[in-house]
């Protein structure tokens, strides 16, 4: 299991996410320090989250690819009270829309040291342990 980034948050036990025939692969690499996408292999587009078909040309049987696990904040927010209360001993903490790289959008944590967060801000992959199986792909703030 990868290190995870000083800071970052502890396990969360009991709230694994579920693996089904689609996603398997994705968590599976997670847990190897892997960030997977999709890509098609019909038209070449990269898509999150996993599925088992293209989301642009309906292609079946897209293939799994390493990202380079390198993007840019698209959105965030910070969530200071929460009414799960698995996570209330987490806030705050700052919930972003991040754009790969190749592509795609995928939701996740920012870790470590946020600061003054803005849109456009470059970020990397970190991944935190969840439960005894999973691993969270989340990310941090580049040069934090």
């Amino acid at each position: 299991m990868p290190d995870a980034l000083p800071g970052a948050l502890p396990p969360a036990p009991g709230l694994s996410p579920l693996a089904d025939e689609f996603s398997r692969a994705y968590w599976d690499a997670a847990r190897d320090g892997t960030l997977l996408i999709q890509r098609c292999r019909s038209c070449g587009r990269c898509q999150f989250y996993p599925r088992g078909h293209c989301a642009a040309c309906f292609a079946p049987d897209p293939e799994w690819i390493p990202a380079s696990g390198h993007g840019r904040v698209h959105a965030c927010t910070v969530i200071r009270r929460t009414p799960n209360a698995e996570f209330a001993a987490d806030c705050p903490y700052v919930l972003a829309i991040i754009e790969l790289d190749e592509g795609p959008r995928l939701t996740a944590r920012i870790v470590g040291d946020v600061g003054d967060i803005a849109c456009d801000e470059p970020v990397h992959v970190v991944f935190t342990p969840a439960g005894e199986t999973f691993v969270l792909p989340n990310f941090a703030l580049d040069g934090r």
